[in-house]
């Protein structure tokens, strides 16, 4: 058994650098697979014109107010410096005459910083309110694909009035569960941003990190769904599934976020999702994980 472990340990190391590389590429054998299916890319057009909807809503309510705050808040910072530094006796403003050249860095580093964070916000909002208001379409999207990928699907039992309920109370147990996720690492990791520069180097990294995990679970969640598996179980996953989860999380992410582009990667992340689950996280499950349809 030792034996075995070990040797299975030796060959995740060797797929490590391709498997690192092969998840950020599902999104491009979704988008050729869609192109190359007439079924599904009809079935994408409605969850496409929802998203389209949904993303004017969100440019126009939140993108455009957003960046003129963002325009704002960070012009005022090189101005109320260069502003101090002109009042000083002229011996100290020529020690301090530097200040605001510096602060002009400052301030587009952070203009950089907060329109990155602003997009991918407004990318996220577009998944959690594309994925609610879209679900009918992307349940039966994620069917074609993962028959398509598998040859089959899982039973899931007899549908019932009772299992409607069971199966909307499990889908806010799980958006819930996200938001707890979110409050519980974002709100540490808003606060390393008051210990500049390393607090803001970590609360980046571990911000974008945060962001791909979620992006993960959302996208890999109908397969997972199907199956009745619980939070904990669809969480490690992103563990058991590294370094492919962790470059397929960073590129969804960043399509989602480039707008435009993110009013029609929704759809196109959720097949790439199913194939990433067919693939890599459907194999680490265990026989009874895949076969369990009790109401976890």
């Amino acid at each position: 058994m030792t034996q075995k472990s070990g040797f299975g340990a030796i060959q995740r190391v060797i797929r490590a650098p391709g498997d690192f590389l092969a998840g950020a590429t599902y999104p491009f054998r979704a988008l050729i697979l869609l192109l190359r299916s007439p079924q599904l890319l009809r079935s994408a057009v409605i969850p496409i014109l929802v998203n389209v909807g949904l993303g004017i809503a969100l440019y126009c309510g939140l993108l455009l107010p957003g960046w003129e705050v963002i325009n704002h808040w960070s012009s005022g910072l090189s101005g109320g410096v260069e502003q101090w530094v002109a009042g000083l006796p002229t011996w100290l403003n020529r020690v301090l005459g530097w200040l605001p050249t510096g602060a002009t860095l400052v301030d587009d580093l952070l203009r950089w910083l907060l329109a990155i964070a602003l997009l991918i916000s407004l990318g996220l909002l577009l998944v959690q309110f594309g994925a609610i208001l879209g679900a009918p379409w992307y349940g039966s999207l994620a069917e074609q694909v993962e028959r398509y990928r598998m040859g089959q699907l899982p039973s899931t039992g007899q549908i019932s009035f009772n299992r409607a309920l069971r199966d909307i109370g499990r889908a806010i147990a799980f958006q819930l569960k996200k938001l707890l996720l979110l409050v519980g690492f974002g709100l540490p990791l808003l606060l390393l941003n008051f210990f500049p520069p390393l607090g803001n180097l970590i609360a980046s990294i571990g911000g974008i990190t945060l962001a791909a995990t979620l992006v993960f679970l959302d996208f890999l969640d109908p397969p997972l769904e199907r199956r009745r598996l619980p939070f904990r179980s669809k969480l490690g996953l992103v563990w058991r599934t590294l370094p492919a989860s962790v470059t397929f999380g960073l590129i969804c992410l960043w399509l989602v976020s480039i707008p435009l582009l993110n009013l029609v990667m929704v759809p196109i992340c959720i097949i790439a999702g199913t194939l990433f689950c067919c693939d890599y996280a459907l194999p680490k499950l265990t026989n009874e994980a895949l076969t369990k349809t009790s109401e976890v």
